[in-house]
């Protein structure tokens, strides 16, 4: 058994029914992610645009590519007719060219809205009241080719649990406002992404639905 193969298996024997592993593949080469794919592992995470083009080229079609990067506007039109969903929106602006991207590949993309929920002020995301002024926006209430199934956060990279936790517990209530609020009849309302290799256990305590793992499938960055 590989190696890769050996850590995809021990972390989806930690991981509850129902929590999502995107195996985060980005700075990997495709001979890595091939090893990954060969153990069973489909959802990939990559954070730069290009990068993703060049590896869904190479790789078996049925992988379902994450977006999981801070994503610029003018690069949502490279991925729009293969990408399954985009971690990290941000804004309406980035939002509505997700949807205007996905309206000319007569698709529907999967989003998540991304919060800002550590200390660090080197994160992006909404808040909360952010996240409702683009909920009721005319605009977002006209797009048709986008699909808001969560929220993600990342945590402060610190040892600090209590602080850990109390940040995750954070983006669950977001969710759980957001869900009650906006999306009560929504079934596919259903991500909430939160953990990573150094914090997915606390993260699933926490109500995660979906982890992106890297170093602890694939090694240390390169």
């Amino acid at each position: 058994m590989s190696t890769i193969q050996h850590n995809l298996e021990y972390i989806k024997a930690q991981l509850p029914n129902g929590v999502t592993l995107v195996a985060v593949s980005k700075t990997k080469p495709v001979e890595l992610i091939q090893e990954a794919y060969d153990a069973g592992q489909r959802i990939f995470g990559e954070n730069r645009v290009q990068e993703m083009c060049d590896k869904h080229a190479l790789l078996p079609a049925d992988i379902q590519w994450h977006m999981i990067g801070h994503l610029q506007t003018n690069k949502v039109k490279y991925m729009a007719s293969f990408v399954t969903m985009v971690h990290g929106i941000d804004s309406l602006k980035l939002l509505a060219e997700v949807d205007k991207q996905a309206s000319k590949c007569d698709r529907k993309i999967d989003c998540l809205l991304q919060f800002h929920i550590a200390t660090e002020e080197t994160k992006f995301g909404l808040d909360l009241e952010e996240a409702r002024e683009l909920l009721n926006s005319e605009a977002y209430l006209q797009m048709h080719n986008v699909r808001i199934r969560g929220v993600m956060g990342m945590a402060t990279f610190t040892d600090k649990v209590d602080q850990v936790k109390h940040e995750f517990k954070s983006l669950r209530t977001i969710f759980e406002t957001l869900r009650d609020e906006f999306f009560e009849d929504r079934p596919d309302f259903d991500t909430l992404s939160m953990g990573m290799s150094g914090d997915y256990l606390l993260a699933v305590e926490e109500g995660s639905t979906l982890v992106r793992i890297g170093s602890s499938i694939f090694g240390s960055r390169l």
